[in-house]
């Protein structure tokens, strides 16, 4: 049985959001998660002020970092570190990097590779519209970007990502 239960925001508001956000409940059961990537706000009191979830990219780099890890002796480097901006990413980088942290944790349950990255209070604190893993503390192989609608992180505010790298 799939309990549906209605968002509080403005999604039922029309027909085109009711559509996509009935979708998101009803494909994971049936499908698994159609989304890749997973943002969540918190106020300064633990309260989840915002839930996103948006599809994202596997870039060319992510793509051959992948493969390169299957050789003997790979030279590429592995994802270390997740990143946020105020921008819009190109195939390589963020368009408007502001903050890069070390990844929380890296996890595999089969075919899924899971990176999860936190911000604290007074950390990236902008209005944040891209995100992307890097092999790197500054620079490198941009693997996984997408873009999105603003997450205005305030200075009280905690982000969490969680992105899902699916090889099929």
């Amino acid at each position: 049985m799939i309990r549906i239960e209605l968002p509080s925001d403005n999604l039922r508001a029309n027909a085109k959001g009711r559509i996509r956000w009935l979708l998101g409940c009803i494909a994971p059961s049936v499908f698994g998660n159609p989304y890749h990537f997973r943002a969540v706000l918190r106020d300064e009191f633990g309260r989840i002020k915002l839930n996103r979830r948006v599809w994202n990219t596997v870039t060319t780099a992510g793509k051959n970092g992948i493969a390169d890890q299957i050789l003997a002796a790979p030279t590429l480097g592995v994802p270390t570190h997740m990143a946020v901006g105020t921008g819009t990413p190109s195939g390589t980088a963020l368009g408007t990097e502001n903050d890069r942290n070390a990844l929380t944790s890296k996890t595999r349950s089969t075919n899924v590779v899971t990176f999860v990255g936190d911000w604290a209070a007074g950390d990236a604190t902008a209005a944040i519209t891209e995100a992307g893993v890097f092999d790197a503390s500054s620079s490198g192989n941009m693997w996984l970007s997408t873009s999105f609608a603003v997450i205005n992180k305030g200075a009280n505010d905690t982000l969490q990502i969680s992105w899902d790298l699916t090889i099929s």
